[in-house]
């Protein structure tokens, strides 16, 4: 690449830090600027990481022209107007997902971006992945035959803390948005939109859903079966079954992996695609949004933003079965 892409993140919680860390494995990415509401923490974070600057508020660093690329990192009740604010002034945009609250948002932020003629990612990183794309690519060859049906699932305990990013529902609490977006997406990746969703979750005292079970119909006869919960440590593996063989992803599917494993009905022949998992694995999206405003684009072939809007739909439609309502954004 012929010019560095001076970053700045908004938010100095635990997913920016992360992000920041394998930032700084990029040579084409500077670390620049990190904004938080308490200057403490912005130093803090500054310091560690080896950003240039601190802020004090995300506008100020909104403001500095040096700011090429911005990574959204607050909670989820506040990426819309945070990536609203990005995109007046102007700097590219990679948000945290989920992207927004529901679809209205998003609609509000995709049209923004078009509006300031300016780049924006929704960040989901397993998209961008190495062992993701080269699955795809298995797929697509046809190898295995037609996909028949999808498995995937997220689950962890978690300790319940009314007052927590998961068990409240002010700051977008649940296992749906928070882990349940990876066996979706996952399932919207492979498989497209489904014609028929069916999900039950268990509501918990907090007004959200601990537990979530969805299942998804294609009119083509193909199946999805996703699974997230706060209350279970589950294997976290995404299966792809098709015609001639399956694709097995093994914990935590969503994150880089050392090998996927190929097994093929007919012989009973087993591959190994090893792949090196050094990464945490936010370089790849981060990587992703750097090419694209190299070459000019305005949105990513990996991660579209009919994509985002794809899957939004989905979390809306599932969110109005369960019964999950979030009151300051519905």
């Amino acid at each position: 690449m012929s010019k560095k892409i001076n970053w700045g993140i908004i938010g100095a919680g635990k997913i920016a830090g992360k992000f920041a860390t394998d930032l700084a494995t990029l040579p084409e990415a500077h670390l620049y600027a990190i904004a938080s509401r308490s200057e403490p923490k912005a130093a803090d974070f500054a310091q560690k990481h080896g950003f240039q600057k601190a802020f004090s508020s995300y506008e100020s660093m909104l403001q500095d022209p040096m700011v090429d690329a911005v990574y959204i990192a607050t909670p989820h009740v506040y990426h819309c107007q945070h990536t609203l604010m990005a995109l007046d002034y102007k700097k590219a945009v990679i948000c945290e997902k989920p992207f927004a609250m529901n679809t209205r948002e998003v609609q509000e932020m995709v049209a923004k971006a078009k509006a300031k003629d300016t780049f924006l990612m929704d960040a989901l990183w397993t998209l961008c992945l190495p062992h993701i794309l080269k699955a795809k690519e298995i797929v697509e060859s046809g190898q295995l035959g037609k996909i028949v049906s999808v498995k995937a699932d997220f689950g962890f305990r978690a300790q319940f803390d009314p007052k927590s990013r998961l068990f409240d529902r002010n700051l977008g609490g649940g296992s749906l948005l928070d882990i349940g977006i990876y066996p979706l997406l996952f399932s919207l990746f492979f498989l497209g939109k489904p014609q028929k969703i069916t999900a039950v979750a268990k509501i918990g005292t907090t007004q959200i859903d601990e537990e979530c079970a969805i299942f998804l119909s294609y009119d083509s006869g193909q199946t999805a079966n996703l699974h997230s919960t706060l209350l279970a440590r589950t294997p976290t593996e995404a299966h792809i079954y098709c015609e001639k063989g399956f694709i097995h992803i093994p914990t935590q599917f969503h994150k880089p992996v050392s090998a996927i494993h190929i097994l093929e009905y007919e012989d009973l022949k087993e591959t190994v695609v090893p792949f090196d998992n050094q990464s945490i694995g936010y370089k790849y999206e981060a990587r992703e949004l750097m090419r694209c405003l190299q070459d000019g684009k305005k949105e990513s072939d990996l991660v579209p933003l009919q994509f985002s809007l794809d899957l939004m739909e989905l979390l809306d439609e599932i969110r109005s079965q369960i019964g999950l309502v979030y009151p300051r954004h519905d």
